[in-house]
């Protein structure tokens, strides 16, 4: 078959096959082309998901007749300076117009702010239409309908509507929290209206918009990171532990403004609440990450939703090492929403009463005093109102009955009060009542002194009585031989053994009787992907993690009052004690309000 130049709509299509994935691709390429404009005002709507119509309409700076020509032709940007590093802008490649007309009917009509006269253009299925002057507002409105009309066989990929609606939502979600200044409107067919109304541009415009997008309930519950590490700075929020989600969807990240949806990222996110969340919980994030545009490569991917850092292991590191040190610094801290359950738990069943299929209610004019099973047995109740009268010691004495001092109860976690069911301990502050799993607090604490161990010096080996040889590929036994030092401080001592194998010469004692090949293939293959050698850490603080499980306060052991004291203050003073090391709370808190609201008194 002889070599043919493919035609320009042929071209088209297939860029379009690589930006144009979803009718979620189009609004965000159409959203950032807006925001690059400059607009603080963007209306998106959408019909059938987005595959019967997709329209974009925004106050930016417009653009006259010969920038619309040249905005359906491939390869045409305003937003690339001449180093192609220096990319400060959402949308640079020039694709994403024409690879739209190219497999769905697209129209563009806008006017310049300096000018009276606005401009329109068409292009359907490739077909390129003359511009034509038209009543326009200032800004610029993008109009797309049947998407991918030209590539039928691209719409059997499509999912529901109503799923492609949701991803939609998601896309202007994800932009709008990198531009609070910016008014966001989004409207369906299926009736459904996102409104996010502008913020100021300040911190407290973030989080208010944060608010917007994630809930007021994220705001309550997130800690403020701001650090820099050489060129790099991370801000934004993270969740405290005790407030989680079921899955990732909830984790926002960006890099110099442009959301991203990085597996470096994500798995550095994951480590830095790897020993506070259960396995299939997920924090809760909203993360931005600013550098050089020279250090990062945004061109990855032709959706630019993959980044690749120069040094991955910078960005890494500042992920981890800031949410872990805002943790420690944020204190113990419950999540809101646990009062909210707590409050469930206990409300009464909206005033109905409650009877046994045997009982039947009687009229009054039934009542017989003389046999009637409620009747006072003793007179009108005298001598059982004096047993309120005498001053009878409490049901559980064993955390005192002289009232708490004033010192105590200003403590986070107040003073002790009680243990109920040997296992809780019930704490009062100044506003509020706190109740505690004594087990579950004193697991953490015992952890997190393990782990300080661990540390504070090298992990102590076990010699193995024959060097146990591993084969590997030789980009494998070199990663693991540049990572020998690192490892030895974990005990697990290797060198090379010739080409593509390494020898194992000590494990870490923790482990006991370890699979030697095992463990060093899954080193090697996390070396390779995320640079690191948290398997092994992994390992270890699991070992830590059991060891603190069986070594800890079982349920069922009464303790005296000033352990109970003593208990409380630890937790107050051990980072990451508001979970246990399997992601369950330690404590619920129930202010004061929340308790007079649920006997009727607020």
């Amino acid at each position: 078959m002889s070599i043919r130049q493919l035609s320009e709509t042929m071209i088209n299509q297939i860029a379009a096959g690589e930006v144009i994935e979803r009718p979620a691709s189009v609004v965000k390429e159409l959203v950032e082309n807006a925001i690059d404009a400059g607009a603080t005002r963007i209306e998106i709507a959408t019909a059938a998901g987005g595959l019967s119509l997709i329209r974009v309409t925004d106050d930016g700076s417009g653009m006259d007749s010969g920038d619309l020509a040249l905005a359906i032709a491939r390869h045409c940007t305003s937003k690339l300076a001449d180093d192609i590093h220096d990319i400060r802008s959402l949308g640079f490649r020039g694709e994403a117009l024409p690879s739209i007309g190219s497999v769905g009917k697209l129209t563009i009509r806008s006017r310049p702010a300096q000018s009276d006269n606005g401009h329109e253009i068409s292009v359907e299925g490739g077909r390129v239409s003359s511009v034509r002057p038209v009543a326009a507002n200032r800004g610029t409105l993008v109009e797309v309908r049947d998407l991918f009309f030209a590539t039928p066989a691209r719409l059997k990929f499509m999912k529901s509507e109503r799923a492609e609606a949701t991803a939609i939502a998601d896309i202007v979600k994800r932009i709008a929290i990198a531009f609070p200044h910016v008014r966001f409107t989004l409207s369906g067919t299926d009736r459904t209206t996102l409104d996010l109304a502008a913020c100021a541009t300040e911190q407290d415009g973030l989080r208010d918009r944060i608010a917007q997008v994630i809930g007021r309930e994220f705001a309550d519950n997130a800690i403020v990171l701001d650090a820099r590490r050489e060129h790099v700075r991370l801000s934004g929020y993270a969740s405290i532990p005790s407030f989680t989600r079921a899955n990732s969807l909830h984790q926002y990240v960006y890099v110099n403004g442009r959301p991203v949806r990085d597996k470096m990222l994500a798995g550095a996110i994951r480590g830095a609440y790897s020993d506070v969340l259960p396995r299939d919980r997920h924090a809760v994030t909203a993360l931005f990450i600013e550098l050089d545009p020279a250090l990062v490569d945004v061109n990855v991917h032709p959706a630019k939703a993959d980044v690749r850092f120069r040094d991955p292991g910078l960005v890494r590191g500042l992920v981890v090492g800031s949410i872990r040190e805002a943790l420690a610094r944020s204190g113990i801290r419950p999540a809101t929403t646990g009062a909210s359950a707590m409050l469930d738990a206990f409300r009464p069943g909206g005033g109905k009463i409650r009877t046994s299929p045997t009982y039947a209610p009687r009229h009054s004019e039934d009542f017989e005093y003389a046999t009637s099973p409620h009747r006072p047995l003793n007179g009108f109740g005298e001598a059982e109102q004096a047993l309120f009268e005498a001053a009878m010691p409490s049901v559980d004495t064993r955390a005192g009955m002289v009232e708490a001092a004033t010192a105590l109860t200003a403590q986070p976690l107040g003073a002790a009060r009680a243990q109920v069911h040997e296992n809780y301990i019930i704490a009062q502050t100044d506003h509020s009542l706190i109740i505690v799993d004594q087990h579950a607090a004193h697991e953490r604490l015992v952890y997190e002194a393990l782990k300080q161990a661990l540390s504070s010096r090298a992990v102590p080996s076990q010699m193995l009585l024959l060097p146990e040889i591993v084969d590997l590929s030789e980009d494998d036994a070199q990663r693991l031989a540049s990572q020998a030092d690192l490892l030895r401080q974990f005990g697990l001592s290797l060198e090379r053994f010739g080409p593509g194998a390494v020898a194992v010469r000590e494990t870490p004692a923790m482990l006991g009787e370890v699979d030697v090949q095992t463990l060093i293939r899954d080193l090697a293959d996390e070396i390779a992907d995320t640079d690191t050698v948290d398997t092994l850490k992994e390992r270890l603080d699991a070992i830590a993690a059991t060891m603190a499980c069986h070594g800890s306060v079982r349920s069922g052991r009464r303790l005296r009052p000033e352990e109970m004291n003593a208990l409380l203050r630890q937790m107050e003073a051990t980072p990451g004690s508001g979970t246990c090391n399997h992601g369950r709370p330690t404590y619920v808190e129930l202010s004061l309000s929340d308790i007079e609201r649920l006997f009727g008194r607020r």
